[in-house]
């Protein structure tokens, strides 16, 4: 959950931070908060470019749901089947099932008080619609803002038309977005003039007020007289506000050199934020020098045509939809409009490209961020490539090439969706194709989807076989092996792994997906008796990931290592390393290593004497295992830690205390679970080291008869 600031005061969510000073609007704001007041679904209606979500998010700022405000941002959706994604995405939501994101929205807002703002939905209309009726007749602390120039005609919904700002807050908006340029506005009759002309529209009063560094209020006038009367037959008739807005729009875009208008109108290739390094790349050459492309984009910049916003993964540009698609028009125009959106996905190909190789490397953290940041370009990529018969196998290369976002960033839901999708497609290039069956078979894996999975691995591996690829023969065999033991056959895992860990030697492979390989023989191991062996092979993968900086598989190798400190009785070196292993996969947005984390440190502490802090945390973990799927993958050799600390924490709690405590976790959100989970209890107790090594270590490598239940998908806490 993150703190933002939008207007007076700090929000739970994800409102974004004002950039720049909100101007007048306040009868506006004191209605649409009574709307809000009186209605659970109410949505700003009005012309593009009249400030619809900048009042919308300051009026959610000044509301306080006990859960927060959250907004979705729509307008880079283009496939109506994401909405729901988009809706998962802005509430921060991690889900590993093979639950569908309207699924996992119901479960996770079920017992919430919060206002979720769905922004610029109108090309989108009845799959919203269709979402938020659902999710009002279903959810009822939730209240709706909807942004859009239409409603979105939902039972309940109460709509709230913006008009224009009025002459003097639109001569006070002109004014001071001016002065941020250094310009001193000095002629007010022009600037009422130049206001009302505007019809009072931010949008272009805003992009006016970009061009008064170079031409004067009244000079701006008389352009836009000129072409007004061109418009209305030299009448004084006024025009259609949307019209308005356009001939604002492309009055600004006529001032413009030809070098400004050439790189506005390739720009509209771009989803969503684009950074400096994608413009230079895609919009570059053919009249545009790549040298001269920083200076136009600035200047871009200053007449409010883009906007600059910090991102996690640092500066990005973007344009609003309007002018974006005044951009489109002009391209599609020119007739590069095909060439431009084949560099967008060269770019973007190459950006995954990169990010796969810099996974295994220092700057994996910086992979994930911008990874993030940089989604709906992304999913433009795969969409283009989709489109495109002949381009079915850049989709299936890109789709696979990104299995480290859909599997180590917490995406796998969305990654399934473009995988199946790309692998039914018939590409004529083997190797892209196997890479996307053998991610798939990967993602079905983590969902505990083990029909599915087995399918695509047996494909992969017969088609690797016969096209004779031994890489995806590797990788096929080695997901095979990670099935087996989360199906509690030990012994095929450990076959399955040692084989592909043999053939990625002999190929030379070496990077995260190799290393998990290790980590998951070393758990077979562990799981048969052979804990010394288990941690041999964990310290030589945490040995290679501390020299290559990589932070995600270490943190497998540190649960399996802090799995046997606790079965050797060494509960601080246990916890140190758990610790360490928790806040490595939480930062990644990994469920399943964030869980499995909090489960071992529930049992470490259990057994240093806090019984109830042990069973709260027992039921936080059970309320994550919910977004992970089978808790513990139905084995009972993960399951075993799980059963003995409930059995310890029971018998020094008694049942009615003990199921207390595990409600009481299992209020916990996910980031108010591993916090505490990351706090070592007040009060702890250390055990004693030597009974507890017998004890836990027989627990550990066999299989409890009570374990069996969870293999008929029991939930754990």
């Amino acid at each position: 959950m993150r703190d933002h600031q939008s207007g007076d005061s700090p929000v739970l969510g994800n409102l974004p931070l004002e950039l720049d000073a909100f101007v007048g609007r306040s009868a506006e704001l004191a209605g649409l908060a009574r709307a809000l007041d009186a209605a659970r679904l109410v949505t700003v209606t009005g012309a593009g470019g009249v400030g619809k979500s900048r009042l919308a998010a300051r009026a959610a700022a000044r509301c306080a749901p006990r859960d927060g405000v959250w907004r979705a941002e729509l307008a880079p959706v283009r496939d109506p089947e994401f909405v729901d994604h988009a809706v998962v995405e802005a509430l921060g939501l991690t889900d590993h099932t093979t639950r569908l994101p309207r699924e996992t929205l119901l479960a996770h807002l079920a017992e919430r008080q919060l206002l979720l703002v769905l922004d610029g939905f109108e090309h989108l209309v009845e799959a919203c619609a269709e979402l938020v009726g659902e999710l009002l007749r279903e959810v009822p602390g939730l209240r709706v803002l909807a942004v859009g120039r239409r409603p979105l005609a939902v039972a309940g919904e109460r709509v709230f038309p913006l008009e224009p700002l009025g002459e003097g807050e639109a001569v006070e908006l002109l004014t001071e977005r001016a002065a941020l340029q250094g310009v001193r506005v000095a002629d007010e009759q022009d600037v009422r003039a130049l206001c009302r002309r505007l019809d009072g529209i931010p949008l272009a009063v805003e992009l006016a007020a970009g061009r008064l560094r170079a031409l004067s209020p009244g000079r701006l006038l008389e352009r836009l007289d000129d072409r007004f009367r061109l418009l209305t037959g030299g009448g004084r008739d006024a025009l259609p506000r949307h019209r308005t807005l356009r001939l604002a729009i492309g009055w600004s875009h006529e001032l413009c050199t030809p070098r400004e208008r050439l790189l506005w109108a390739r720009l509209s290739v771009f989803t969503g934020r684009f950074d400096l390094e994608a413009v230079e790349y895609v919009c570059a050459g053919h009249g545009l020098n790549a040298d001269d492309v920083l200076d136009v984009l600035t200047d871009l910049l200053a007449q409010s045509v883009l906007a600059r916003e910090e991102t996690p993964a640092g500066v990005r540009y973007r344009m609003l939809d309007t002018v974006r698609a005044y951009g489109a028009e002009w391209l599609e125009a020119t007739g590069d409009a095909a060439r431009l959106r084949r560099r967008h996905r060269d770019w973007y190909l190459g950006l995954a490209t990169w990010c796969e190789l810099d996974w295994f490397s220092p700057r994996q953290a910086e992979v994930a961020a911008r990874v993030e940041v940089e989604l709906p370009n992304l999913r433009r990529a795969l969409e283009h490539c989709l489109s495109e018969p002949e381009e079915a196998h850049l989709g299936q290369y890109l789709a696979g090439s990104l299995w480290f976002c859909w599997a180590g960033c917490g995406r796998l839901s969305e990654g399934r969706h473009w995988l199946e999708q790309v692998v039914r497609l018939d590409s004529g290039h083997d190797q892209s194709r196997l890479k996307a069956l053998w991610v798939l078979g990967y993602v079905a894996v983590l969902q505990g989807d083990t029909v599915s999975a087995l399918a695509a691995l047996q494909e992969c591996r017969e088609e690797a076989e016969r096209s004779g690829d031994p890489t995806a023969v590797a990788y096929a065999e080695h997901r095979t092996g990670c099935l087996a033991l989360v199906t509690d056959d030990m012994a095929r895992a450990e076959t399955l792994l040692r084989s592909a860990l043999d053939r990625y030697h002999e190929i030379g492979e070496l990077n995260s997906n190799v290393l998990m390989g290790q980590v998951e023989l070393a758990m077979a191991r562990a799981f048969q008796g052979d804990l010394p062996g288990a941690v041999r092979l964990c310290e030589d993968v945490r040995r290679v990931c501390e020299d290559h900086g990589e932070r995600w598989t270490r943190s497998y190798a540190l649960f399996v290592l802090a799995y046997a400190a606790w079965a050797d009785g060494d509960l601080a070196r246990a916890r140190t390393l758990l610790t360490d292993s928790l806040g490595s996969a939480h930062a990644f947005h990994d469920l399943l290593g964030s869980v499995l984390a909090v489960e071992l440190l529930a049992l470490v502490t259990a057994v240093e004497g806090d019984a109830a802090e042990a069973a709260v945390l027992q039921g936080a973990a059970g309320r994550m295992w919910r977004s992970v799927g089978l808790p513990l993958f139905g084995s009972a050799y993960y399951n075993a830690p799980h059963e003995l600390c409930e059995a310890t924490a029971r018998e020094r709690l008694g049942d009615e205390r003990y199921e207390e405590c595990v409600r009481e976790g299992a209020r916990l959100v996910r980031e108010a679970a591993v916090s505490r989970a990351l706090e070592r209890p007040l009060g702890a107790l250390p055990a004693p080291r030597g009974p507890v090594r017998h004890t836990t270590a027989s627990a550990l490598t066999q299989q409890p008869a009570a374990s069996r239940a969870h293999k008929g998908g029991e939930t754990a806490g």
